[in-house]
């Protein structure tokens, strides 16, 4: 039905009109297709900050320092002024809305890295219920650290890592969490996921998953370590039988002679050289044993099969590592599996590691599900029902708009002529599974990004929270409907293109996810400063 481009029209028309039962948010988003940041202010005179992003909720701009020590938090406003013409647009807008503060304004700027630490400035997690954020500080890699006390070879060292709870009304910090000689991937949120108040950290040092929960209070208590040990009581009931066995063995070691050597070893080194494999990857291959057990049901031909298919591979299994991880509701993990290699690249080129995913139980401890990189009927779970593997806050009403190829017929169609394209099945699903688990809040709501209402080059701009390559070119917000005429346009960098070649460009976007409000961020890698436009509503 043909809808009108005027936003009062509009108004009347939902005055005189119900939408359907369960359509109301997506018809009230509509209206977005009138609201658009179609004027440009270029190169607005704004302090020298690197420009994070906008909270879920719209209430805040999280930015940094330069120096990567200082939190500086703002409110987002609006361009006001007064014109005594009956007709304001026709007129240039004051001198004052070249300026950052016209449209947002600072609350607090706070001191979190010490003199030795840094901020993670591609790390920030918000709990929209309490207005929580949290924050990552650091001390630089160490990249040939001995693994010593259990450590990953090969896996970098950080030796400090501080996590900060801070309320974003007043700057207040509530709580921290430290980690010594640790390694966790901060850039993009990638090794810690948020679900509710419940808080997933992935130590990649020592294959360690922390489960921490967020209380009201403003505390970060730890609920559980699923890694070396499974359960709460592994660790007391591994050392009480450890203590019986040297008792028993201390007996046994006043029978032989001094010089006794069993397997290759002094009989005092046995302790302390065959070590258990950890209680989740005797889950992993104890899953992996029994459904490779069951698949052959000749019992003269099953022992021939679990050869072939699990201990031939024993040692591949063995040396997996935990990845990532994500949780798909309150009691189940998403984890994923891999080399030591594939795990420090941690992007899509990693696609061509063998990497492995298991759904993990934390309340049973069993692993209930196991799956390849390569595998069909994991794609098809992912191709369906994406917005599941999105898991949100329950109190999120922003997150859950976010368009996806299980939600949205302009993704799935998308999604469609690119499989189509693909000359090789299998490279194609490990391509489109290397995007889990999915990072936590990486994409923005923004309804501008809604693809029922727009379509743009998402090779330029998209909801994923990613640097771009620069382009002089406008990029076009394109209306789905009929006309499909391009509604606005948003232009990073200066308004008549940048006169600097000497260095690649790349830009960033931060939309607000309700207002008609965005701020395109252009910068090179000289570390000039960058040159921010605010695009908005005039």
């Amino acid at each position: 039905m043909f809808r009108s481009n005027n936003l009062v029209a509009r108004i009347f028309e939902r005055q005189i009109s119900t939408p359907s039962p369960g359509t109301s948010v997506h018809c009230a988003r509509r209206f977005y297709e009138n609201l658009v940041p179609s004027h440009t202010i270029y190169d607005v005179e704004c302090p020298d900050h690197l420009f994070r992003k906008f909270t879920d909720d719209g209430q805040y701009l999280v930015c940094f320092s330069r120096n990567h020590q200082e939190l500086i938090v703002y409110r987002p406003t609006w361009l006001s002024f007064s014109c005594k013409e009956e007709d304001c647009d026709i007129h240039d807008l004051p001198t004052k809305a070249k300026r950052f503060d016209s449209f947002f304004t600072q609350l607090y700027c706070v001191s979190l890295a010490s003199t030795n630490e840094y901020i993670c400035k591609d790390f920030f997690i918000y709990m929209e219920s309490n207005q929580f954020a949290l924050f990552a500080t650091s001390t630089a890699q160490i990249h040939d650290a001995p693994a010593v006390g259990g450590a990953i070879q090969g896996v970098p060292s950080i030796e400090k890592i501080t996590f900060h709870l801070l309320r974003l009304e007043d700057g207040i910090v509530l709580d921290e969490k430290v980690f010594h000689d640790d390694f966790v991937h901060l850039a993009h949120n990638m090794g810690v996921f948020l679900y509710d108040d419940l808080l997933a950290i992935v130590s990649l040092r020592y294959q360690t998953i922390h489960i921490l929960q967020i209380r009201d209070s403003g505390n970060l208590v730890d609920v559980r370590s699923i890694g070396a040990f499974c359960r709460e009581d592994d660790e007391l009931f591994l050392n009480s039988n450890a203590q019986s066995m040297n008792t028993h063995e201390k007996g046994k070691l006043h029978q032989l002679p001094e010089n006794h050597v069993e397997n290759g070893l002094p009989h005092n080194q046995l302790t302390s050289e065959n070590t258990f494999l950890s209680g989740i990857k005797q889950r992993l291959l104890s899953f992996i044993f029994r459904g490779i057990w069951n698949e052959e049901t000749d019992p003269n031909l099953r022992a021939q099969y679990v050869k072939k298919k699990f201990y031939f591979h024993f040692q591949d299994y063995v040396d997996l590592i935990i990845w990532k991880v994500q949780f798909l509701d309150r009691h189940h993990l998403l984890i994923k599996f891999g080399s030591v290699d594939g795990g420090l690249q941690m992007s899509r080129s990693a696609d061509h590691h063998p990497a492995f995913f298991a759904v993990y139980n934390m309340e049973t401890t069993e692993i209930v599900a196991f799956y390849q990189n390569s595998a069909d009927e994991l794609y098809l779970m992912f191709e369906q029902f994406c917005d599941y593997f999105h898991t949100t806050s329950r109190s999120s009403l922003h997150m859950n708009f976010i368009s996806s190829h299980s939600n949205s017929i302009h993704a799935r169609e998308q999604l469609r002529c690119v499989k189509n394209k693909t000359t090789s099945s299998s490279q194609f699903v490990k391509k489109m599974l290397a995007s889990l688990p999915i990072s936590c809040q990486s994409q923005s709501p923004s309804p501008y990004f809604d693809q029922s209402l727009y379509r743009f080059d998402e090779k330029l701009i998209s909801a994923t929270d990613r640097h771009r390559q620069s382009t002089d070119h406008p990029i076009r917000f394109i209306l789905r409907r009929k006309p499909n005429t391009v509604r606005f346009k948003i232009k990073p960098g200066p308004e008549g293109g940048s006169m600097d070649s000497r260095g690649k460009r790349i830009s960033s976007f931060l939309f607000h996810p309700s207002l008609p409000l965005a701020l395109s961020i252009q910068q090179t890698l000289f570390m000039q400063p960058s040159a921010v436009n605010v695009h908005f509503r005039r």
